[in-house]
């Protein structure tokens, strides 16, 4: 077989080919470091890892020739966005402040791949410190979506899933604080998983909001989504917020599930009539197959996203303080005193997004105005999560379009930071509460743009989300 023959089925098969020595761990590296190298139309890789991704090829084939026991997760060719860190190889961010950083160590949720067996191939494009929802904000240009390059690809983990997208790796990374998993993962027709907050730690993850922020795969099934998430959920004791809660080993056997919807999302005007057409289509298949399906309001719908931006913009003011070219980040060369290398440094470093949500979060923690917003949604945020669990206690789950509609045109809405905010208008419920939600493809437009299902469950029942994902 020809090494341009060789097609990707799902990471189970791969470890099989490679094991029946069908294709060699390097052949593999060499395919997908040339489609990352030379295919690359999309702006997807920031960098490609060459040296290091064959460096651990020729070590797999080694170990494969020798006998040794090898990983679940051998051959797997994976992606990391630009805010997960991997030791001695550049992260950033996609922002110009840490520019030519190299990382010290590994983080928890990549070293857990590493150690079965995975290959990482490069770092990838992202919205700058993780804030967008079109990948439009990087320092390091737009990413295109490989099924319309005139669209984007979703945010902020828009490189993550336009590589996978366009094959240039089996799987990627990415990190979800309001949908970022999600919204690409539906805009490019593939499968993305934001797990239960605490289910995967955020040790080596760059923070953006670190109350909301989780890690999570991009894959083309949820077979792989699943056996990514279970390597590298559990207990890590770098990260105080990762949950000891024991992890499942087999898929739910359950077959037959209540789920339930908001009336106000299927009757809203800004519902894309395409996504609304094939969501009562879905529903209309899950009660005809079995499933019970009701209807239910949600009391603060309209508080979601003005909560959700209160305390991630309160919270990456805090986080991206220490970015002052002293403690971390570049430091400006117009700098002449400490006040002068503060103002420069964040000013030549940050971009106009960072510095938006820097400066609104810092006003929602200054005196005078701490308890009128921060305060309030707190408890904005405890009433959601009651609520969102009151649901959950007569449904298994709550479903919804991922997003309203599919990928918009690039520069559609980029001097519109509103409208770009109610883009996660589906999406933030499960980071202000914490539960797990997956993303799954749904359909088509009649313009042949992928749209997305969202199935939101139970915190740390992930093997029953799983399940019932399969069923779309």
């Amino acid at each position: 077989m020809a090494l341009s023959d060789y097609s990707f089925v799902n990471l189970a098969s791969v470890r099989e080919d490679l094991i029946s020595k069908k294709i060699s761990a390097s052949d593999l590296v060499e395919l997908y470091l040339k489609r990352a190298e030379e295919e690359d139309k999309y702006n997807a890789f920031l960098e490609v890892f060459s040296e290091s991704a064959r460096a651990t090829a020729a070590s797999l084939d080694q170990k494969i020739a020798s006998g040794e026991t090898i990983g679940e997760l051998v051959g797997a060719i994976i992606g990391l966005k630009d805010n997960l860190c991997y030791k001695n190889h550049h992260v950033g961010a996609s922002s110009k402040i840490l520019e030519g950083f190299k990382s010290l160590y590994t983080a928890t949720a990549v070293q857990r791949l590493i150690d079965q067996d995975a290959i990482i191939i490069g770092r990838l494009n992202c919205d700058e410190f993780a804030m967008g929802s079109s990948n439009e904000n990087s320092a390091y240009g737009v990413v295109k979506n490989p099924i319309d390059p005139s669209l984007v690809p979703g945010g902020s983990s828009g490189g993550s899933a336009a590589s996978v997208a366009a094959g240039l790796c089996m799987a990627s990374l990415g990190s979800d604080t309001g949908g970022s998993i999600r919204q690409p993962a539906s805009f490019t027709g593939l499968v993305g998983l934001k797990p239960t907050y605490g289910r995967i730690s955020r040790y080596g993850l760059i923070a953006f909001a670190s109350s909301f922020d989780q890690i999570g795969p991009f894959t083309k099934s949820v077979d792989d989504s699943e056996l990514l998430y279970k390597i590298m959920a559990g207990k890590d004791v770098l990260d105080s917020t990762s949950s000891i809660k024991p992890i499942h080993k087999e898929r739910s056997g359950q077959s037959k599930f209540t789920f339930a919807y908001y009336e106000e999302v299927i009757n809203s005007p800004g519902l894309h009539p395409k996504t609304k057409t094939l969501f009562l289509e879905k529903i209309d298949a899950l009660k005809a197959a079995g499933h019970k399906v009701i209807s239910t309001s949600f009391p603060y719908l309209e508080q979601l996203v003005p909560c959700y931006y209160v305390l991630t913009t309160a919270e990456a003011s805090s986080n991206l303080g220490r970015y002052d070219g002293v403690h971390y980040g570049a430091r400006s060369e117009a700098s002449e005193d400490i006040p002068s290398t503060y103002f420069n440094s964040r000013t030549e470093g940050f971009g106009p997004e960072v510095k938006r949500r820097i400066m609104l979060g810092t006003f929602v923690l200054s005196t005078g105005y701490y308890d009128a917003y921060y305060s309030k949604g707190q408890k904005v945020r405890r009433l959601i999560k009651d609520a969102t669990d009151d649901i959950l206690s007569k449904a298994d789950f709550l479903i919804s379009p991922t997003t309203p509609h599919p990928a918009f045109k690039i520069g559609e809405k980029a001097n519109d930071p509103i409208a770009l905010y109610l883009e996660d208008i589906f999406t933030v419920q499960a980071n202000l509460a914490g539960n797990p939600a997956i993303s799954v493809p749904m359909g088509m437009t009649d313009e042949g743009l992928p749209l997305g299902f969202q199935f939101l469950g139970k915190s740390f029942d992930e093997k029953t989300l799983f399940a019932a994902a399969s069923l779309i």
